[in-house]
């Protein structure tokens, strides 16, 4: 899985490795840290690409992200779609679970599913929020799902 920096340096580290680094080096520098997780995606023709994002929050100071990037040519259906971000997004939280718990630094899941039932993605919000809960994480869905609905949206 390949992993890289807003700015499009590769992060060269597995990706627990360059978590557990950069939230060291963050907490040195004296910030609390908090990260979210999130993935959107978007349809061009046959092919759907994912983008999932780590966001390293620096608590009232900012923040920063590391992305990944995958496409698949599968048609899927937008529940499907919705199912399938949320998977991206729980597997990475998974992996890193242990490295956030070992630091206290506090995860949510972001789920780019609308609230509002006049939207096609609320056909996923239960499964999604059944998933996420049930994983034991912390879940966030629009408009408060940033980490999907803004930082991965722009990354697709």
């Amino acid at each position: 899985m390949k992993w890289r920096k807003f700015n499009g340096d590769p992060i060269e580290l597995p990706i627990k490795d360059a978590v557990e680094k950069t939230i060291l080096r963050e907490t040195a520098n004296g910030y609390k840290m908090k990260v979210c997780i999130g993935t959107d995606s978007q349809v061009y023709g046959g092919t759907v690409e994912f983008a999932t994002v780590i966001v390293f929050l620096r608590v009232n100071r900012g923040g920063f992200m590391y992305i990944h990037n995958e496409k698949t040519v599968k048609k899927m259906s937008i529940k499907e779609r919705m199912i399938t971000e949320v998977g991206k997004s729980v597997q990475i939280a998974y992996s890193l679970c242990d490295i956030l718990d070992k630091y206290d630094v506090e995860l949510e899941v972001h789920a780019d599913i609308n609230t509002d039932p006049h939207f096609e993605s609320n056909k996923a919000l239960k499964e999604a929020m059944g998933y996420i809960l049930g994983m034991g994480f912390v879940f966030k869905a629009k408009p408060n799902a940033f980490a999907s609905s803004s930082c991965a949206d722009k990354m697709c």
